[in-house]
């Protein structure tokens, strides 16, 4: 039996889909899953050791871990050529894919994506970060903080309630441990992938700046798209904008 799984379509490619650090398998919002072509496209949705549907499964909770896991789960599917799309943690965990099997990824598109770098936080970010695997607060203010400040606590209420039912909050302390040291830029740093990162024109942390410091100096034929109207969480905040990007790059 395959490793738990959710499939968006059945086309012929496919695309594996990899949840950000408040995310799941199911945390992408219904809109945008919507909004994808199921006739071009086969989306897998993957739930990292510790998230969704794999919340009791024992592991490390590292990006490394998530890159392998999801190697393997396209071995499982006999899938050769896959591309890969990831949100925030996920984008570091679709670098790793591609730093372990250069020659399976097609695309590469990296949602508001940590870089291969890592993200070096100062003491204040530090202790935000690394106190929400049990600090609730801490989760909400990262969702208001990566989004400009401007939604409503309902939404943001959402998306960390998501998080808490749907991770542990063991995996979740691990993870941020390994996402935010990252350490695997030198392996990828001249891939030629077709590599796309979008980002949130509200998105203060991963946004367009950080980009161009790390994304686009690293792939060689790499694409920066800025998304108006989004933070941090595209997906929810321009699913169907955000859909029409992906798609639009991954049939090129």
């Amino acid at each position: 039996m395959a490793t738990p799984h959710r499939t968006i379509g059945s086309g012929p490619h496919t695309v594996f889909c990899l949840h950000g650090w408040l995310g799941s398998s199911t945390g992408w919002g219904e809109d945008f899953c919507q909004a994808l072509d199921g006739e071009r496209f086969r989306y897998v949705f993957v739930d990292y050791r510790g998230y969704g549907e794999r919340k009791d499964v024992d592991g490390e909770h590292t990006v490394d871990e998530i890159a392998r896991d999801v190697i393997a789960l396209a071995d499982e599917l006999g899938v050769q050529e896959f591309s890969v799309v990831g949100h925030s943690m996920g984008g570091s965990a679709a670098q790793r894919v591609l730093s372990l099997a250069p020659d399976r990824v097609r695309n590469l598109v990296g949602v508001s994506p940590v870089p291969a770098s890592g993200v070096p936080l100062d003491e204040q970010g530090e202790a935000l970060f690394g106190g929400a695997a049990d600090q609730v607060e801490n989760r909400s203010a990262i969702v208001d903080l990566t989004t400009g400040n401007r939604l409503t606590r309902q939404w943001i209420d959402g998306i960390v309630r998501h998080s808490v039912e749907r991770c542990t909050p063991q995996a979740f302390g691990d993870y941020f441990r390994s996402w935010s040291a990252g350490g695997f830029a030198d392996e990828v740093k001249g891939n030629p992938v077709p590599a796309l990162a979008i980002v949130g024109e509200h998105d203060p942390a991963l946004g367009e700046e950080t980009m161009r410091a790390t994304w686009l100096p690293t792939y060689p034929n790499a694409e920066l798209q800025v998304v108006p109207n989004a933070g941090h969480y595209a997906m929810y905040e321009t699913p169907v904008a955000l859909a029409t990007a992906i798609e639009r790059f991954l049939g090129t």
